[in-house]
C-alpha cells in the first residue's frame, strides 16, 4: 500500500468509527466530541506506528514527541477536525491524515464522513470553474477580519463553514473559491488539506506568499491561503495593501 493509499484508508476507517460513535446516541455534544477524538486518535496512531514504524508522528490528540524532528518523513493527523461540528451532528467536520516529507505536505487525505466524501492527493480531479462572483469560506464562529476585508474588496460571497478541512475541500470541490485564514491554526489543521489542494493544482501558501512548512518545533501556523492559482496574487495584493 502506498503512502497516499494508506492515508486515504486510515482517514476512511477513522471516519466510519466516528460515525458509529455518534450514531450510538449515548453522549451529549461535548462528551461526544471528546470520545470521538479519543477513539479516532487511538486507531490512527496505533495503525501508523504499526504500519509505518520508521516514520515520525504528530497528532493533535497526542502529547508532542519532539523525536519527530529527527525524521524526514512525519505523519501529521487530526482525528477530528471540527470537534464542535462533529458533536453538534453537523456535516462540516473532517478527518485529516497526511505525510510531510522534509517539511512539505506530500501525501494526504481528507475525509468528510458526514457527507460521504473523500479527497485524496493521489486521485486529483479537475476543480470546477469559478463563477463570476467569487465565494469565500470563513469560520462560522470566528471569521477573520482579514478574510472579511478581502471578501469586501472582491465583492465575494461569504460562506460560513466549520472545520478547516471542510473549508479547504470546499475549494477543491468547486463549492467555494478562496479559503483565507488568519486566526491561527496548528500543523494538523492544514497539512492534509494542503497536500490534497496542491495535488489538485490549487495555490497553497502563507498570506505573504511563502510556502507552508511542516514538522517544525513550534506547531503553530498563523495563517494560510488556499485558492485557484489565478486568484492568488489578487488576494495577496489586497492583504499587502497594494
Amino acid at each position: 500500500m502506498t503512502d497516499a493509499q494508506l492515508a486515504a484508508h486510515l482517514a476512511d476507517v477513522a471516519g466510519q468509527l466516528l460515525l458509529e460513535v455518534r450514531a450510538a446516541g449515548l453522549l451529549p455534544a461535548r462528551a461526544l466530541g471528546k470520545t470521538g477524538d479519543a477513539t479516532a486518535n487511538q486507531f490512527l496512531c496505533h495503525a501508523l506506528r504499526e504500519l509505518r514504524p520508521d516514520d515520525g508522528l504528530l497528532s493533535e490528540e497526542e502529547k508532542d514527541n519532539f523525536d519527530r524532528l529527527s525524521f524526514s518523513r512525519v505523519w501529521i493527523v487530526d482525528p477530528v477536525d471540527g470537534t464542535r461540528e462533529y458533536g453538534e451532528e453537523r456535516t462540516d467536520w473532517a478527518v485529516h491524515v497526511a505525510l510531510a516529507i522534509d517539511g512539505r505536505p506530500v501525501h494526504g487525505a481528507v475525509a468528510l464522513p458526514g457527507s460521504a466524501v473523500m479527497l485524496r492527493s493521489d486521485q486529483p480531479q479537475p476543480v470546477p470553474p469559478a463563477p463570476e462572483r467569487l465565494r469565500m469560506v470563513v469560520s462560522r464562529t470566528r471569521p477573520a477580519a482579514e478574510a472579511m476585508q478581502v471578501a469586501a474588496a472582491l465583492d465575494a460571497e461569504v460562506i460560513p463553514m466549520g472545520s478547516a478541512g471542510a473549508k479547504a475541500m470546499a475549494v477543491v470541490l468547486g463549492q467555494a473559491d478562496i479559503y483565507l485564514h488568519t486566526g491561527g491554526q496548528f500543523e494538523w489543521d492544514s497539512c492534509a488539506p494542503a497536500a490534497v489542494a496542491l495535488a489538485h493544482g490549487l495555490h497553497v501558501s502563507r498570506v505573504d506568499g511563502s510556502p507552508l512548512v511542516y514538522n517544525q518545533p513550534d506547531t503553530y501556523m498563523p495563517d494560510l491561503l488556499i485558492c485557484r492559482p489565478q486568484h492568488a496574487q489578487l488576494v495577496l495584493d489586497i492583504l499587502a495593501g497594494d
